[in-house]
């Protein structure tokens, strides 16, 4: 198991050091199969409770700790903000991080927000360590990624199985 973001995953698939990806971003190679395998919520988030809304202009005078380029979490913030009117260069970046606890961990010390995934802010939320600051933005989906021209091994086609009925078991429960 190697842990990267969007671009580094379909990079192992397409080389072949990995058999199987899932990314968040939108990756669009002819090589490589791609497939829904379920959705996460996006949030943001501070250290400091912020106000009850985000408009255009707290969010540009906010300072900001990002996930890098490439990064799908990244990519679908930056879109949401576009749709405010908000370009990546108009943020304050203050840092750029690798990884989603990376993030957290540094929006919770009080370096800036962050839009995370709400799986990985779930417990800092319910621990009052980072506060919710409310945001549209679109679910993300969640993708899986395999070479087309390669052989599907039997462990990660029972992987893949495992996966759908996690999923199947997850819609049921949230009809």
């Amino acid at each position: 198991l190697t842990i990267g973001n969007s671009e580094q995953a379909a990079h192992h698939v397409l080389d072949g050091s990995a058999e199987l990806g899932f990314v968040e971003g939108l990756i669009d190679d002819p090589a490589l199969a791609r497939w829904p395998v379920g959705h996460d919520e996006l949030v943001l988030v501070s250290a400091t409770p912020g106000p009850a809304v985000a408009d255009a202009d707290w969010l540009r005078a906010a300072p900001w700790v990002m996930r890098e380029s490439g990064s799908g979490t990244r990519s679908t913030a930056e879109a949401a903000l576009a749709g405010m009117g908000i370009a990546p260069a108009d943020l304050r970046v203050a840092m750029t991080l690798p990884s989603n606890e990376a993030v957290k961990t540094a929006v919770e010390t009080g370096l800036g927000c962050s839009v995370l995934s709400a799986l990985v802010v779930a417990p800092a939320l319910k621990a009052g360590t980072l506060h919710r600051i409310v945001l549209p933005l679109e679910p993300r989906p969640f993708f899986g990624l395999r070479h087309k021209e390669r052989y599907r091994s039997k462990a990660a086609d029972t992987l893949l199985e495992l996966i759908r009925q996690a999923d199947r078991k997850s819609t049921r429960l949230n009809s």
